[in-house]
């Protein structure tokens, strides 16, 4: 049995944790989720419960609601992003492994399901979380469901907006969603049989789950930019992870 309290989250010792796991449970609500994402994965922060959540995440993710199956496998994989920050919890990796198998396994056949494209970059996301793959187990979904990266240019350390999604495909340095005349220059996707590594692999697993619109925008993220201030010319993935 976990002894929760002794363990802590964002706000202090964890003892309100189970009482909130079993309301969760018997009544989910989107108020209590974020109650839970508050308490254990407070902006990004992993504590020592939010490691000792996974077993319930487990349990939850196997259930038959769709969208709890959902919340749980997305919470899980934004806490094991954080497996490397000092957590007091220990190697959770080795001692969760069970639990972090399953979620994968569940993770990625849960995938397949999906429709709704900005569920699937969460869940994406949290599947590499759930892996182990640095960088893009962090910062995959927050720019790609929200438009845009916010990075600084290689050349003149300029700050930029990478816009990816509804408003367009570019770089630049004003602030585009208050004013219409700002510089841009348009981002180049690159070739699909070009990329390499992560980033074609991003591509094919959304091509072979029936994503087209995000395979397509897996060409912008690993393609191409240029800095509208200075000219310099650069990948935006590598900027996005050395930025991130």
């Amino acid at each position: 049995m976990t002894d929760w309290s002794q363990l802590s989250h964002a706000y202090g010792p964890a003892e309100d944790i189970p009482a909130l796991l079993d309301r969760i449970a018997s009544e989910p609500s989107s108020e209590l989720w974020n109650d839970l994402w508050s308490a254990l994965c407070h902006q990004g922060s992993v504590y020592s419960a939010s490691f000792a959540a996974l077993p319930w995440l487990t349990v939850i993710a196997a259930g038959d609601d769709q969208q709890e199956r959902l919340n749980a496998l997305v919470m899980a994989g934004a806490i094991m992003a954080g497996a490397g920050q000092p957590h007091e919890a220990g190697d959770v990796r080795d001692k969760y492994a069970i639990e972090v198998a399953a979620l994968l396994r569940m993770a990625n056949e849960h995938l397949r399901t999906l429709t709704e494209s900005d569920e699937y970059i969460y869940l994406l996301e949290a599947a590499l979380a759930l892996e182990g793959i640095p960088i893009w187990s962090e910062v995959l979904a927050w720019g790609l469901v929200n438009g845009e990266y916010e990075i600084s240019c290689p050349g003149c350390e300029t700050s930029l907006f990478i816009a990816i999604g509804e408003y367009g495909h570019f770089s630049t340095s004003g602030d585009y969603a208050l004013e219409d005349d700002v510089d841009k220059t348009s981002l180049r996707p690159a070739d699909p049989a070009d990329l390499e590594g992560i980033g074609r692999r991003l591509h094919g697993v959304a091509l072979a789950d029936s994503q087209q619109d995000v395979a397509a925008t897996m060409t912008y993220l690993f393609g191409h930019a240029t800095c509208p201030d200075c000219g310099t010319d650069f990948s935006v993935a590598d900027q996005v992870a050395a930025d991130g």
